[in-house]
This record gives structure tokens, C-alpha cells and sequence, in this order.
């Protein structure tokens, strides 16, 4: 009994399924494709810093560099609770000829500032300091959630308007939506290591100016697939 019971309801959802199938097939439809992409410039650029122990006579610790480090970005404007975070520490022993081994500590930092101006400030502000192990980790654009929304709307309301382009000649009329797709690529929300370009700077009695950078752009895409229902 259990069994027949069993075989009678998988009966019914495989004619369920095939009558839901045949039915939107039966529905005169039209299906168009529509892509919208931009360019945006990043808001969020990560910057990784490294601070080491100066390996000479005079040995610079850490620990005085980081607090220089600091000083020059508060006085700069920059919140350290914010946009500053420790990465990474460490140590290496070196070797000496006919002398001990000694530590060398180092730290790493990372980061983020909201403009190419504000970056060239602080990759000037560093080069004062003499801290110059540093590099451009990412780049990112804070609204992305929004955009993309954004972007799949048009991309629907395109779609629409090849639908209707494509039907007025032969008299018929876009119906609702049966079926919308969403074939967007999956694509990073950030460029690793990014394209940038430093402009000429010039100098004002000897004083370094703050660089000025251009960053490659992000590009956003967006891809759908709709089927419309007609009608005459």
C-alpha cells in the first residue's frame, strides 16, 4: 500500500512538472539579452607599509618610526582608529661577523586612504621618514552593492525596449516578464595591484609636493536574460 501510495504522488508531480513545462511553452514569448557596464574611480585605496629596524650603527627601533609614523598622519588628519591596522609582526636574526647574533623587528601595516591626493600626501609624508617599503595592496569602491542594483535595472528596462523594437514591426505587444535571468559575471569587488599613474611633480626649493595620482578604474558589468510573453 505504502508503495503504491508513494508511486501515485511521484506520478503526479512528474505530470505537475510536464504540465507546467508544456504550459510555458505553449506561451508565445520573445527572449532578449541586454548588457550594461561603467567606470568608477576607486574611493578606497589600501596602502601596505612596513617598518623594520634601521640596520646600522644607530639603530632606529620600531617602535620610534611607528610613533613618528603616527605623529606625521594625525597631524595630516588621517584617523589612526580607523584607517590604520597593524598586519603583521615580527623578527630576524641576523647574522654578524665575530658579533652576536642580533633581533631585527619589523611591522606591517595597512592602510586606507580615500583619494589618489591623500595617497600622494602620505607616500611623500613616508619618504620624509625614510620608510620605504611600501605598496599599493587594493583598490575599492565603497557604493558597489548599490551600483550593481543600479545596473541590473537598466539592463531590464534595455531589454524591454529591444523586446518592443523587435515586435512593433510585426504588430504585436510586449507582455509581462516570464522569466529574468541574472548572467551577471562574477567579478572582484576591488583591482589587485592596480594600474596607477604619478604625474609630474615639481619642487619648491627642494621640498617634496604631494603626488598626484591617477588610478585605473573599475569596471562593472552587468548581463540579462528575459523572456517576455506576447500578444497580438
Amino acid at each position: 500500500m505504502r508503495k503504491t501510495i508513494i508511486f501515485v504522488a511521484t506520478a503526479l508531480i512528474t505530470m505537475t512538472t510536464f504540465a507546467q513545462s508544456k504550459n510555458f511553452l505553449d506561451t508565445p514569448y520573445l527572449e532578449t539579452s541586454s548588457q550594461v557596464d561603467t567606470l568608477v574611480t576607486p574611493d578606497k585605496i589600501y596602502l601596505n607599509i612596513i617598518i623594520q629596524e634601521k640596520d646600522t650603527k644607530g639603530r632606529v627601533s620600531v617602535e620610534e618610526q611607528e610613533n613618528q609614523m603616527a605623529q606625521r598622519f594625525k597631524a595630516m588628519g588621517i584617523d589612526l582608529d580607523k584607517q590604520l591596522v597593524i598586519k603583521d609582526m615580527g623578527s630576524n636574526f641576523k647574522k654578524y661577523f665575530l658579533r652576536q647574533k642580533e633581533v631585527l623587528k619589523s611591522k606591517q601595516y595597512s592602510l586606507v586612504v580615500y583619494s589618489g591626493k591623500e595617497l600622494g600626501e602620505v607616500m611623500v609624508a613616508l619618504e620624509q621618514l625614510d620608510i620605504a617599503n611600501t605598496n599599493i595592496e587594493k583598490t575599492e569602491y565603497s557604493k558597489m552593492e548599490e551600483l550593481e542594483l543600479e545596473l541590473r535595472t537598466k539592463a531590464v528596462k534595455k531589454a524591454m525596449q529591444k523586446a518592443e523594437a523587435l515586435t512593433k514591426p510585426l504588430g504585436q505587444k510586449v507582455g509581462m516578464a516570464i522569466h529574468i535571468a541574472d548572467n551577471s559575471q562574477y567579478y572582484p569587488r576591488y583591482n589587485q595591484a592596480p594600474m596607477m599613474e604619478m604625474k609630474a611633480v615639481s619642487s619648491d626649493m627642494g621640498q617634496a609636493q604631494p603626488l598626484d595620482i591617477d588610478f585605473e578604474k573599475i569596471r562593472v558589468e552587468t548581463t540579462v536574460n528575459v523572456k517576455f510573453a506576447l500578444s497580438n
